[in-house]
């Protein structure tokens, strides 16, 4: 069976370009011309992907990215015709796995959904995989691959598919400088085509969600991040 592909922009020569493009790369494509709109057919058709325009009539890109993540891990590639670094910061704290900035080449587009598509299925793949890895545990901070449970100082704490294998990654690694390239390889996969900042995004949201427990995630300027025990621990 096809993946299912929902395209939401208000521009109709986009809607038009990008539906021919994935169309005949195989995809099942569905449209939406508002956000409003898109949340709507999200609910309905369940897709595989979603690429979204930042800025739609109803509601905004931002808006319906934040609402699919109440209740998904879908990816989402947003569109935006502004090329604001702030936007796209925005963009991934919401929840968007990757961002492409119009006017684009609709060969891109392709390619990024192609490498999005085969992320979501290596992720899949892994996950059947978790029971085979052992639970690691640092501190007061337990992780069980097989359980997808995380428990941060007596509390099970929910996150999201890529929080847990970046905390996994730092679990793995106690002590270790490990770089956002390598830490972009270990997590997203080598066919990432994003920015690096995700990285900075993901860390910041694992911080929130860490509160309370030992040990932390500390910045190593000008290079990545490590794990190490907290340093005001008793």
């Amino acid at each position: 069976m096809p993946s299912k592909i929902l395209v939401a922009d208000d521009e109709q020569n986009i809607i038009k370009l990008l539906r021919l493009y994935l169309r005949n790369e195989g995809y099942d494509v569905s449209v939406a011309y508002d956000g409003r709109e898109a949340l709507e057919r999200f609910r309905a058709e369940g897709p595989d992907l979603v690429l979204l325009d930042l800025m739609m009539p109803e509601l905004g890109g931002f808006e319906v990215c934040t609402e699919i993540r109440r209740n998904s891990d879908v990816p989402v590639i947003m569109l935006t015709a502004r090329s604001d670094d702030v936007d796209k910061i925005v963009g991934l704290e919401m929840g968007a796995d990757d961002y492409i900035t119009k006017p684009f080449n609709p060969r891109e587009v392709v390619a990024r959904v192609k490498a999005a598509l085969r992320r979501r299925d290596w992720d899949r793949t892994a996950a059947s995989d978790d029971g085979q890895r052992a639970a690691v545990t640092v501190e007061d901070v337990r992780l069980d691959p097989a359980s997808r449970d995380v428990i941060v100082a007596g509390e099970r704490v929910r996150l999201r598919q890529r929080e847990f294998d970046l905390l996994e990654a730092f679990l793995r690694h106690p002590n270790v400088v490990l770089d956002r390239e390598r830490l972009l390889g270990m997590v997203w996969g080598e066919d990432f085509y994003g920015d690096v900042r995700t990285i900075d995004v993901h860390v910041a949201w694992l911080r929130d969600k860490l509160k309370g427990g030992r040990p932390k995630i500390e910045t190593v300027w000008g290079v990545g991040y490590k794990l190490v025990p907290d340093p005001d621990a008793p």
